[in-house]
């Protein structure tokens, strides 16, 4: 610390000024000057300064001292090799100065400038006059050094060129990788190495046409952008443009190119110019270096100015050139900048500074006040003073930004008591401390494990997500066997086929056709559906309606028939669109939703996409939850709320139509089916004679499988009817996906009552097993028995071989698609063949393998009766207009017949559905043939009877 009373006022002088800099936006920064009244305490003053220097730098200013001497033939060349050694950061700031350390890009073009003017010397000829050839000359001459230097001071290492490391020069070419990297991500890998390539060529290229080979983006560099538009070099412009522009570089480059040149000519001029310029090049360092309003705040970390100190301001390193310089530059320009200067000169080179605003005369005062108090006194009068001495109209001998203080040798000599001096507020600002390294790492590391967490958490949620958003439209949900399914309404891309699980070998062949594989896949009918959407939105805005096909699109490993029905129905969906756009003016958008492995997450699916269509007009239906569960009447519910309607093509459920005026159905009701099949159990019945019966039912307890418990009932009920005496029920249950009827088995053929007919209800896949046990178990083996069930058994396919019934024992079941009688009065097979995937060139029958099962006829005609209800008069309806006119629909040659709707109640089953009744009998060769009993195709009113259901 200063040990003299003149240190001591001088350290409080400066932290009042520091104190100012923390809270002003820029106050002005004197060049203090100080000197002895005597001669011989010159000494004492250069100690002085010395220790106002180590106070500074104790207390984390950013202080530079200079030499004693410079190298140069001049005292101005002199003056500037000073302002050189400022360029390098590490004279600015000890290890307590905060934050980073200062940069000079600017000084450093300078200097880059002036290096290659030393380097050509005399091999830089003089132009003849008149000769623009030589100009010409001198300019390619200092182009190919500073090319050389690579724009830089020479013996300078290329990473420590003081370029900051946020420059347009580094952050242009930083984006273009980052936005080729995000381009090129999901290209495939000899694209993005092409594209690549290409990118470094074309650098290569600019790097060696430019003007000079300049560095690539070098018109984009802070000091480049200083160096075009600074006014202190508009005197030394010729005709050359001066322009600098981001879109036009080759342009830029020449005004850089022109400018170097003109001021390689007046620095090797020589005189004042050299010096100005690089004193004005460091303080616009040091004023960028301050700038509060920049990318890391480094105005607002950096609350101390920059102090410079010249403990010997003489000839020898040229410090009093350097004072006037700071002074005329500073009055040649408007901006202020951050430095203060400090320094010492001796009593007798005090005449070289007498351009002084200073007043020097005696104070009137009988007792003259304290040193401090003149000095602060003096501050106040340069300040009031600074404006009117820069005026033009003044003597050129003042140099206002000097302010000279005469230090007398009483205040020179050591205090006796030392006192505390003042200090600014060292609290850290608060940029520092939001705006670091350190809280920019905390922030980082917070975000990424956030970032990280979320999208982990949105990637466990949602089928497609991103970092972080997500397609909430679809979710993920448990799979049976530990999987994941998606489940919701596919939207921006998203395909459920991507979510299917690989097939093994030979899985490709459906489980309930042995012999033909089926000829489509999802992601074909996904795929076709997508393009035919695509050519809606783009060609038909405003004439097109939207319907959501909302079916079983997961599978099961264990199970390989749970995807057929999905499969199956949404072929049938596919081909109503690829008619109706192909003949309709009024066009269909189909968008796909999941309900997981056999409807199991329907509920969260009608969730999806009432949540969708709150937000899409376009939306007019729902087709398909085709499987009676115990969510059905909670799904029904949500899209009813939703204003939706619903067609199903294989629902049987008894219920739905009696409790819900949105619900609209193609199948024949549960209750329906067993009193049509009552008419064959009504044959199987000997008059005047016990016959026993039973129900055998899927135990549901642990299922949502709601189809069976009304096929038990209703199939009870009508055996009851029919006079026969029913033995107890019996429900097996499922373990692994397969049903355990091997106990059942051996209870129902061994015990004292044997039933002549079982009404069966159960799934189709759990009919094998049921006849490998009733064709081995003592008690029925060998036996008739006859066995009843529903609709379900219809997706089964015996003439393929791939099931087959036990000997003697005779299977009848509904089936809900007529299709054979309704062949010869519908165009559905000739669409099929020219639309369908894998059928192109085939010619199709009603039996044929692809769509002998019925759900994708049934799909396609509730697709066309919904459709037709949402285009009436040819015009897109309104989802509540679809829900009425649903009503009124009545439409002739469809796959299954005639689909009517005219008739049906508000909350009651209506009539005229499809139905065929079928016999299933085990032949010599083992295979089984079934055989139509009696049938109606839809639209059909006039009962069944017992002649026309006539069995052997």
């Amino acid at each position: 610390m200063p040990e003299s009373g003149a240190g001591a006022h001088l350290q409080d002088q400066l932290e009042m000024l520091i104190q100012d800099f923390r809270t002003s936006t820029e106050p002005p920064m004197p060049v203090f000057v100080v000197h002895a009244q005597e001669s011989a305490d010159d000494d004492a003053v250069t100690g002085l300064v010395r220790q106002l220097y180590a106070g500074q730098e104790a207390h984390g200013t950013r202080c530079a001292v200079v030499q004693d001497g410079y190298e140069g033939p001049t005292e101005v060349r002199r003056a500037a090799a000073l302002v050189r050694a400022l360029s390098d950061p590490k004279k600015w700031g000890g290890p307590k100065a905060v934050y980073r350390r200062y940069a000079f890009p600017r000084l450093r073009l300078v200097h880059a400038i002036d290096d290659a003017v030393a380097a050509l010397g005399d091999s830089w000829p003089a132009p003849a006059p008149g000769s623009p050839e030589a100009g010409q000359d001198q300019r390619q001459l200092l182009l190919n050094q500073l090319a050389q230097q690579r724009w830089r001071p020479r013996n300078t290492a290329r990473w420590r060129s003081g370029l900051p490391l946020f420059d347009m020069a580094h952050i242009l070419p930083a984006s273009l990788v980052t936005v080729l990297a995000a381009l090129l991500a999901r290209s495939e890998w000899y694209v993005a190495v092409g594209a690549g390539l290409v990118f470094l060529l074309l650098l290569t290229v600019l790097n060696y046409v430019l003007p000079g080979r300049a560095p690539i983006f070098l018109w984009l560099r802070r000091e480049s952008r200083w160096f075009m538009t600074t006014t202190f070099l508009r005197a030394a412009d010729q005709d050359e443009p001066t322009e600098v522009s981001l879109l036009r570089p080759v342009r830029s480059w020449k005004a850089i190119a022109a400018r170097a040149y003109d001021v390689a000519e007046a620095l090797k001029a020589g005189g004042d110019f050299h010096l100005q310029l690089c004193v004005l090049a460091l303080r616009e360092d040091l004023r960028d270096n301050h700038r509060r309003w920049s990318w890391d705040l480094r105005g607002f970390k950096r609350p101390r100015p920059p102090m410079l100190f010249l403990p010997h301001a003489d000839a020898r390193n040229g410090g009093i050139e350097l004072i006037r310089a700071v002074s005329d530059v500073r009055s040649r320009r408007s901006e202020l900048d951050p430095l203060l200067v400090v320094a010492a000169v001796r009593a007798h080179d005090v005449a070289r500074l007498e351009r002084s605003v200073v007043p020097t005369a005696p104070d009137p005062d009988p007792v003259p006040p304290k040193f401090g108090e003149r000095l602060r006194t003096w501050y106040r009068e340069w300040a009031h003073n600074l404006r009117a001495a820069q005026s033009p109209s003044r003597e050129r001998s003042v140099l206002p930004w000097v302010m000279k203080i005469p230090l007398p040798h009483d205040q020179l000599g050591p205090v006796e008591e030392r006192r505390r001096h003042l200090r600014a507020s060292t609290r850290p600002t608060l940029a520092r401390l939001v705006w670091a390294l350190h809280t920019l790492v905390l922030v980082i590391a917070v975000l990424a494990a956030g970032t990280i967490m979320r999208a982990d958490a949105l990637h466990d949620r949602y089928c497609s997500a991103s970092l972080l958003t997500a397609n909430r439209d679809t979710r993920r949900a448990p799979g049976p066997g530990g999987g994941a399914e998606c489940i919701g309404i596919a939207t921006d891309g998203v395909r459920f086929a991507d979510w299917l699980p690989e097939p093994r070998p030979g899985e490709e062949v459906s489980a309930l056709t042995a012999g033909e594989p089926r000829p489509w896949t999802v992601a074909e009918l996904e795929d076709r559906i997508g393009r035919q959407n695509a050519d809606v939105l783009a060609r038909h805005s405003g004439t097109y309606v939207t319907v959501v096909y909302a079916g079983p699109l997961s599978a099961d490993r264990s199970d390989g028939s749970s995807l057929v029905k999905g499969a199956e129905e949404l072929a049938g969906v596919y081909l109503a669109q690829a008619v109706i756009n192909e003949n309709s003016s009024v066009k269909l958008r189909v968008l796909i939703a999941n309900g997981g492995v056999d409807l199991g997450h329907q509920e969260q699916m009608a969730e999806a996409i009432a949540a969708y269509a709150a937000h899409d007009p376009t939306v007019v239906g729902v087709v398909g939850t085709g499987r009676d569960l115990k969510s059905s009447r909670a799904t029904t519910r949500t899209l009813m709320e939703a204003g939706l309607p619903v067609v199903s093509g294989t629902n049987s459920a008894t219920y739905l139509p009696r409790e819900f005026a949105n619900w609209f159905s193609l199948a024949a009701t549960d209750e329906w089916q067993t009193r049509q099949l009552g008419l064959i159990a009504a044959q199987l019945r000997t008059p005047q004679r016990r016959q026993y019966a039973l129900v055998l039912a899927r135990d549901t307890a642990r299922t949502d499988d709601l189809y069976t418990d009304e096929q038990a009932r209703y199939g009870g009920q009508m055996l009851r009817r029919q006079g026969f005496t029913l033995l107890e029920q019996r429900r097996y249950r499922l373990s692994g996906g397969k049903p355990e009827l091997r106990s059942h088995a051996q209870e129902i053929c061994r015990g004292e009552w044997v039933p002549s007919v079982i009404y069966f209800a159960g799934r189709v896949e759990d009919v094998d097993p049921l006849m490998a046990q009733l064709g081995t178990e003592p008690g029925c083996a060998g036996r008739p028995l006859a066995i009843l069930t529903g609709d379900d058994l219809s997706k089964a396919d015996f003439t393929a071989g791939g099931q087959s019934v036990a000997p003697k024992v005779t299977l009848y079941h509904a089936a809900l698609a007529e299709l054979e009688q309704a062949a010869t009065r519908t165009a559905f097979y000739l669409d099929a063949a020219q639309h369908l995937p894998g059928l192109a060139g085939r010619r199709l029958r009603h039996d044929s393998p692809a769509l002998a099962s019925g759900q994708t006829a049934l799909a396609h005609d509730a697709t066309r009766a919904l459709f037709w209800a949402a285009s009436r008069d040819d015009r897109p309806q309104s989802r509540a207009s679809t829900w009425v006119n649903l009503r009124n629909v009545k439409i002739e040659g469809m796959a299954t017949g005639t689909i009517d709707f005219t008739r049906a109640p508000l909350y009651g089953d209506r009539t005229g559905h499809s139905i065929v009744l079928k016999e299933v009998r085990r032949l010599g060769d083992g295979t089984s043939r079934p055989r139509v009993v009696c049938h109606r195709t839809a639209g059909d009113t006039a009962p069944l009877t017992r002649e026309e259901c006539r069995i052997r």
